[in-house]
């Protein structure tokens, strides 16, 4: 079959174009599923740990006492996505993703909405940005004659490339800011002997840091500007249509269930008033707890906001049988999540454990200052999330060293939270892992989108590698 960019007659792709083709085509055939990643990483670092003179047996008792210490976080961030669906999948918001889709007037005006709109829903939540998103997706191809469909996919994704990491569901801010997300090992790293009290970093010392706020508006910004540059002109576009692909009927249109005399418990199960008096009840609790904290600010954590998402998903599905329906629906996108998070505790514990950390952080010391270690870090944690797609399993193996070496080069703490978030969003454009949940809901594949996504990643890696470094400039250790 001849590939989409390339069958229109003499339409070539461009350079840019043909490097994303060849990265795709090759990320295809040789990089395994994220879950052989954790395999490897497991056996490299067992190996590591080994040839800084640790005994066989301490390596396997570190890793073992790892393995399970991020249970409650698997928990956490499983929340993070099903919330993040039940949010996007309610009716309330597909009828806003209907008012939101009749804006654009062309195409590359619907390709740069589509962008704006999954980089600050992403901030909210990156669970729901991926779904309202696609959704969105769909909705404008539906609405807006021309649209590039390729470029409209690659813009509801585009939110998870730049700054979902900096919003309010960033794992790595969330793990600092929330008691019981690390291993207790960790913690003591970054508390440092009372340098940082208890090794908690709020909100307020990283995404709600005034450098945090303005690097995403520059990304926001140059990645709606870039995308509506790079959507191909009139003439070279390819819709849903040119790409044989059906978008189905709207969500309000499905076919209603077969009517029936509902049983007792069938009309419980459709009745708002159960959902009503528990969206009253977190609603309440929610109110009282930010009313009592000594500091708001500091006080959203994972916790906080898995329930109002939650909670807030009761109100807008209306019935018990329509949370439990959109539930049922989000569940199977967390179980890379359950399957690989032991495995990357386990790797974190051999790293801690075997005093594995302090042998890489003075390697970072070494090779950095304190106005360059923002910026290696950013790159480092881009290249390693392009082998390790989750931000939040992903920081639990960089912390260690990370935080010991902002500690020994007196680098702001906070900061490198956020220049970890950074450098971590930017593999997601050249990572497809987080792609497949939207690819299958639009119906294409990751070739189909990573030309975009590629060219993204070009623009922001030097700009992000930037800003890490002369914002980092303006915070003093260690908070």
């Amino acid at each position: 079959m001849p590939d989409p960019a390339t069958s229109d007659g003499d339409e070539q792709p461009g350079l840019l174009g043909r490097m994303a083709l060849c990265f795709t085509a090759w990320s295809e055939r040789f990089i395994p599923d994220a879950f052989v990643f954790a395999l490897l990483a497991t056996g490299i670092v067992f190996a590591l740990a080994l040839g800084i003179g640790a005994s066989p047996g301490a390596v396997v008792d570190a890793w073992g006492k790892g393995f399970w210490e991020l249970t409650s976080f698997t928990m956490q961030m499983a929340l993070v996505i099903i919330t993040g669906y039940v949010l996007a999948s309610a009716p309330p918001a597909y009828r806003l993703i209907c008012k939101v889709a009749s804006l654009p007037r062309s195409p590359r005006g619907a390709v740069a909405m589509v962008t704006l709109c999954a980089m600050a829903t992403s901030w909210l939540n990156w669970g729901f940005s991926l779904i309202f998103c696609a959704v969105l997706a769909k909705e404008v191809a539906r609405r807006v004659r021309g649209a590039d469909y390729r470029a409209l996919a690659a813009a509801s994704f585009l939110g998870l490339g730049s700054v979902w990491a900096q919003g309010l569901s960033g794992s790595a801010a969330l793990q600092m800011a929330t008691d019981g997300a690390l291993p207790p090992k960790i913690r003591e790293i970054v508390a440092a002997g009372g340098a940082v009290p208890g090794g908690i970093i709020p909100f307020s010392h990283t995404i709600f840091l005034w450098q945090s706020g303005l690097t995403v508006l520059i990304e926001l910004i140059v990645v709606t500007t870039v995308m509506w540059l790079a959507t191909p002109p009139p003439g070279r576009t390819r819709t849903a249509a040119d790409l044989g692909i059906d978008l189905g009927p709207p969500l309000d249109q499905a076919p209603p269930e077969p009517a029936r005399a509902p049983t007792p418990g069938e009309w419980l199960e459709h009745q708002p008033i159960l959902t009503i008096l528990v969206a009253l009840l977190g609603g309440v609790y929610l109110a009282r707890y930010f009313w009592n904290a000594k500091d708001r600010l500091n006080a959203i954590n994972l916790n906080t906001l898995n329930l109002a998402f939650l909670f807030l998903g009761f109100a807008l599905h209306g019935t018990p049988a329509r949370m439990m329906r959109a539930v049922r629906e989000a569940t199977p996108a967390v179980w890379g999540v359950i399957l690989q998070f032991p495995f990357y505790a386990g790797i974190a514990g051999m790293i801690t454990y075997t005093h594995l950390n302090e042998r890489i952080a003075h390697l970072f010391v070494r090779v950095s200052t304190p106005f360059t270690f923002p910026a290696v870090i950013a790159l480092y944690s881009a290249v390693l999330g392009v082998f390790v797609p989750s931000g939040g399993s992903k920081w639990v193996i960089e912390a260690p060293y990370v935080m010991e070496s902002a500690h020994a080069l007196k680098v702001h703490l906070g900061w490198m939270v956020a220049v970890y978030d950074l450098g971590e969003a930017l593999a997601n454009l050249v990572q497809p892992f987080w792609m497949l949940p939207i690819l299958g809901l639009l119906k294409l594949r990751a070739r189909d989108v990573m030309g975009y996504t590629f060219v993204v990643f070009l623009v922001l890696l030097p700009l992000v590698l930037l800003m890490v470094t002369l914002l980092g400039a303006t915070l003093h250790y260690p908070l």
